[in-house]
């Protein structure tokens, strides 16, 4: 167990409750008004060591910055295509793909993880749509998935 620290403890604070997914620099931000010194290398070091411990979770989904989520229990994650926004999904547990994956691999599977993407409420409500992103995604890189996430 590593040594107290007011800064980790700090980040922590800031994350409980949060169901925003904050990204590392608002985190930083936000942890600047109370440790004005504190570096972003160091938000991100406690980052990474909470989420080892298994305090946060670290949610690393297309090619935007990592988000981090206080939930740690198990749940999956909508990301917009257009703001990059993230949000967990009310929804059951897909368990049983472990199962369906396991059926012709020789190996043992131990769990999953899965990323829903689309267009957010905000981002329906202000005209953008999925059609938009399909003709995006056949110009860009003709691949299904996440634009740029901030």
């Amino acid at each position: 167990m590593p040594n107290y620290s007011r800064q980790r403890e700090s980040i922590r604070n800031f994350l409980a409750g949060r169901r925003d997914h904050p990204t590392a620099e608002t985190i930083y931000q936000n942890i600047r008004q109370e440790y004005p010194s504190i570096s972003l290398g160091t938000v991100y070091r406690n980052l990474t060591l909470l989420s080892e411990l298994g305090e946060i979770q670290k949610i690393s989904a297309g090619s935007g910055p990592e988000r981090f989520d206080p939930n740690t229990a198990p749940h999956y994650h909508f990301i917009c295509t257009h703001c990059g926004g993230v949000s967990d999904l009310k929804m059951g547990s897909l368990d049983h793909i472990n199962i369906l994956a396991g059926q012709d691999f020789d190996g043992e599977i131990a769990g999953h993880s899965a990323y829903f993407y689309g267009t957010c409420a905000g981002c329906r409500s202000a005209g953008q749509t999925m059609t938009e992103d399909r003709a995006a995604d056949r110009t860009d890189t003709g691949q299904r998935g996440p634009k740029s996430i901030p």
